[in-house]
C-alpha cells in the first residue's frame, strides 16, 4: 500500500514542519505516565491494500488476548463502502461493537491498489450476504474526528495510542476542530492531554528524498498534520523501508488459510489478489509497536521531521525533539515480524 508516490506535487508551495519540530529550549516530553493496558485508535485508509486488515485482525487478537483496549476504528479513507470494509471486519471476527468513524470530507479519489471495498455487497449462491454486518446504516455512522473527540474525551490523560497507516486526513480534521459537547478543548489541547504517542506509518527516511504515498495523496492535510501537531507529544514514524523487509506471499497467505471456508481474507486474496510477489507488511509494525513495546524495535535518536514541497520527510537529530523513526531491520528480524503477523491467523 505504501508505495512511493513519484509525482512531484505543486500544492504543497512551502515546507511544512511537523508538530514533532521543537524549540531549542523546550523540554523533551514527558506525557508517558500511563502505563497500563495499551488504549488503541486505528486510523486506517482500508479498501485499498491488505497490510490494513492484517493490521487490524492484530489488534483482535492482542484485545482478545487482554494486551490491549480497541478504543475505535477511524477509516480515513473518503466513503461508506470503505467504513463497511471495516464492519465486516469487525463483525467477522466478533468485534461488532467496536465503533467506526467515517470519512466525509477526504482525499478524492486517491489511488486504490486492491479494490475490495465492495465487501458488504457480496451475496453467496442463495443470495444472502457473504459476510455479516453490524451496522444497518453507515450513512448515520459519526465522522472520523467527532468519534476521535468522543473517545479521546472520555480517556485517563496521556493514555491513547493512535496507530495511523493511511492518509493523515481525519487527524487533519481533528487538529482543526474547536470545542464541542464532548469536550471543551481544541483538538490541538485535547490530542495534548489524551494522546500518549502517535504511531504512524509513513515517511521515508533514507539517503535520498523520496516522496511517501500516504502524504503526497493529499498533500494539503499533510501540510495541517505536520504544522498543528502538538510539539510535546510524541510521534514514532514506521518508514515505507523498514516495512519493505517484510512480504507476506500470496501462497503463504492462502496456506495459511487453507483450513477455512468464508473468510474476508481468503476472498480477497483468491479473487481480487493477483500480486504473486506478496504484500509488503508496512501496517502492522505501527500496532506491534504500540502494544509490544520498543524493546522489538530499532529507533533513531530523538529529532524534528519536517516535510517538503513534493512530500518527503526530513529527519533531524535533536535532544529536544519528539519524533523518533523505526529503523530498518535484519532479514532474521523481517522473518521474525512477519512470523509474528502470520500467528494471528486465520
Amino acid at each position: 500500500m505504501k508505495k512511493v508516490f513519484t509525482i512531484l506535487l505543486a500544492a504543497l508551495t512551502m515546507t511544512a514542519f511537523v508538530g514533532c519540530s521543537k524549540d531549542n529550549d523546550e523540554k523533551k516530553p514527558e506525557n508517558n505516565e500511563y502505563t497500563d493496558t495499551p488504549r488503541i485508535i486505528l486510523d486506517t485508509d482500508i479498501g485499498s491494500s491488505t497490510d490494513d486488515l492484517f493490521s487490524l485482525k492484530m489488534l483482535y487478537r492482542y484485545q482478545e488476548e487482554g494486551r490491549c483496549q480497541l478504543l475505535g476504528v477511524v477509516v480515513d479513507r473518503e466513503g461508506e463502502d470503505c467504513a463497511a470494509c471495516a464492519d465486516v471486519m469487525n463483525t467477522f471476527f466478533g468485534h461488532g461493537d467496536i465503533p467506526i468513524g467515517l470519512e466525509r470530507n477526504g482525499i478524492k479519489k486517491p489511488r486504490v491498489y486492491i479494490d475490495y471495498r465492495h465487501l458488504r455487497d457480496l451475496k453467496d449462491e442463495d443470495g444472502k450476504p457473504l459476510f455479516a454486518t453490524t451496522i444497518s446504516d453507515y450513512s448515520a455512522l459519526p465522522e472520523g474526528w467527532k468519534l476521535y473527540r468522543q473517545l479521546l474525551a472520555g480517556q485517563p490523560d496521556h493514555s491513547v495510542s493512535i496507530c495511523s497507516i493511511g492518509f493523515v486526513t481525519t487527524l487533519a480534521h481533528l487538529l482543526e476542530s474547536q470545542a464541542d459537547a464532548f469536550s471543551p478543548l481544541s483538538g490541538v489541547e485535547l490530542i495534548r492531554q489524551k494522546v500518549k504517542c502517535l504511531y504512524i506509518m509513513g515517511g521515508v527516511f533514507t539517503s535520498s528524498e523520496e516522496p511517501e504515498y500516504n502524504f503526497a495523496q493529499g498533500p494539503d492535510f499533510a501540510k495541517t498534520f505536520f504544522n498543528l501537531w502538538p510539539k510535546d507529544v510524541d510521534i514514532v514514524f514506521s518508514p515505507m523501508e523498514v516495512g519493505n523487509g517484510i512480504n507476506y506471499l500470496k501462497a503463504l497467505v492462502l496456506s495459511d488459510l487453507s483450513g477455512t471456508d468464508r473468510h474476508p481474507l481468503k476472498y480477497i486474496y483468491e479473487t481480487l489478489y493477483d500480486d504473486a510477489g506478496g504484500q509488503k507488511m508496512w501496517d502492522p509494525l505501527t500496532v506491534i509497536q504500540a502494544v509490544e513495546g520498543d524493546a522489538l524495535f530499532s529507533l533513531s535518536e530523538r529529532g524534528t521531521v519536517t516535510i517538503t514541497d513534493d512530500a518527503a520527510t526530513i529527519f533531524t537529530p535533536s535532544a529536544t525533539g519528539n519524533c523518533r523513526h523505526q529503523l530498518a531491520g535484519s532479514a532474521e528480524w523481517n522473518s521474525q515480524m512477519l512470523q509474528k503477523i502470520r500467528a494471528i491467523m486465520p
